[in-house]
């Protein structure tokens, strides 16, 4: 009786995952070929990275249609390569892919309910609530804090450079953006660059120090969102959440009881969390905002801005330090504009076209978050067939394998800041090049993670010469288990005070 019922089962369970199997089929979209039971994902995590992943399905699918289908374990995504749908998915049928795959927990895990993550109403009315804090003029305000943080840095690297000429530069350059973004989100003296094992760099350190096993428990959460919510599954680390919820608590309290104003970001949430008016906008429609929530934003914009662009700074270095054709011109570059504004000002930085075109040649080759994923928000039928996606389904575009595509990329793993000259960048489709994404849900930190990234470069470009250490392996390895494109180890490279 009970082997009976069993091989029942056992019969049900592999008729049931055939069927999954054959979603694609049954619907005349191209697809690759799964594996039971990770689908399409066979090594994440472990072998391989995310981003190499859809790399190759990219490559297997991409001669054979505008769309094609890939399996996350049983679950069917699709995974766009078309530019034009591309452009349609991220901005013109915006309304029916506006949410992100990623898994959050308010309840259990309110760190986690932050404005990359959010869907709905509440994410657009949290998006317009925050989007004057990243304007040109809140900016310009927050410049001079930065250059305060690149000054220590430089002493910093002068420093380093005089004890020993090989220098490890991919911690240094966390260090720096750490310390840079602690100030303008926190307002605090994080003061890791001159302390290595300061709190904020430590965990900044943990967030991205993904042990074996969680990266596939985000993944697995993600993928059935409802069953982990229901587990009240956290994906925050326990001590990283305590450590940022009692530091916003310890700022917010503060600010208030001593009448606090800075140029900063936790100045903004403040007059949320009071429904007050600022500069940008009116208190008109706005619903005050709990301290809870304002830590997920602070936490956001602590965990994006730091590791993209110092992973960004890190890539670009490692490029330039292989280049000295390429690191003298973006230096002559740095100082032409000094020379034309007389000092490092804001107007300085906003004329240094090449370091920018540098910038943004890593950012193609290295993209830090290497794929778009949306969620369909309500059954849609694709408008270059009479296949519908349906709700709750996922939609990839995958940006790193765009941006290598030697189709819109000639030699795409060769590093050619030419490619962003005007010139060039007014010929190729402006949807080849999606680092921040595009859109509504464009990533609204853009302007302030350019910022520093390029204010990092232009003061190592101005004081230092760098080439390669015998210690820094070419080409670099991707880290498989970094949720973001990040390399195994550290970036040691050779420097030189000028």
């Amino acid at each position: 009786m009970w082997i009976h019922l069993t091989l029942l089962a056992v019969t049900l369970a592999v008729l049931w995952v055939r069927k999954r199997y054959s979603y694609w089929k049954e619907r005349g979209i191209p697809y690759s070929e799964p594996s039971f039971p990770v689908g399409n994902i066979p090594g994440m995590g472990r072998t391989e990275h995310f981003s190499t992943l859809m790399q190759r399905c990219y490559k297997d699918l991409k001669r054979k249609g505008p769309i094609g289908g890939i399996f996350f374990f049983i679950n069917p995504v699709a995974l766009a390569m078309d530019l034009d749908l591309i452009k349609t998915v991220l901005v013109k049928d915006f309304q029916y892919f506006h949410d992100r795959s990623a898994y959050y927990n308010e309840k259990d895990d309110p760190l986690s309910a932050h404005l990359f993550a959010i869907e709905g109403n509440k994410w657009r009315n949290l998006r317009n609530k925050l989007t004057p804090t990243f304007s040109s003029g809140k900016m310009k305000m927050m410049f001079p804090t930065i250059i305060g943080v690149a000054d220590e840095f430089l002493k910093l690297m002068k420093t380093e450079v005089s004890k020993n000429n090989e220098i490890e530069m991919k911690e240094i350059l966390a260090r720096f953006t750490t310390d840079v973004i602690g100030n303008c989100a926190f307002g605090l003296e994080c003061n890791s660059l001159h302390n290595p094992e300061a709190e904020f760099r430590r965990m900044g350190r943990k967030i991205f120090a993904v042990p074996k096993g969680r990266l596939l428990k985000v993944f697995i959460a993600q993928q059935f969102r409802s069953m982990a919510r229901s587990l009240r599954i956290a994906i925050t680390d326990k001590e990283v959440s305590d450590f940022f919820m009692a530091a916003v608590k310890d700022t917010v309290k503060y600010r208030e009881e001593n009448k606090i104003e800075r140029n900063d970001f936790m100045s903004l949430l403040l007059k949320l969390k009071n429904a007050e008016p600022s500069d940008d906008c009116t208190a008109h429609n706005i619903d005050p905002m709990t301290v809870e929530e304002i830590a997920a934003q602070a936490f956001v914009f602590f965990l994006a801005g730091f590791e993209t662009s110092s992973t960004a700074l890190s890539y670009c270095l490692y490029e330039l330090a292989q280049n000295t054709d390429l690191q003298n011109k973006a230096r002559k570059c740095v100082a032409d504009a000094i020379k034309k504004h007389s000092s490092m000002t804001y107007e300085a930085m906003q004329d240094m076209p090449y370091i920018d075109q540098c910038i943004n040649e890593s950012l193609r080759k290295y993209p830090p978050v290497p794929n778009l994923t949306r969620t369909v928000s309500k059954d849609y039928k694709l408008p270059i067939s009479d296949v519908v996606l349906q709700q709750g389904s996922t939609l990839i575009v995958p940006v790193y394998a765009i941006q290598h595509d030697p189709e819109y990329y000639p030699d795409p793993e060769r590093y050619d800041p030419d490619r962003f000259a005007p010139d060039q960048v007014a010929k190729r489709n402006p949807y080849t090049f999606l680092p921040f994404g595009e859109g509504p849900r464009i990533c609204i930190g853009m302007r302030f993670g350019m910022m520093q990234a390029r204010v990092g470069l232009a003061y190592l470009m101005k004081d230092f010469r760098f080439t390669l250490s015998t210690k820094t392996p070419v080409p670099l390895k991707i880290s498989p288990r970094s949720p973001i494109l990040a390399s195994e180890g550290g970036l040691w490279l050779k420097v030189e005070q000028l």
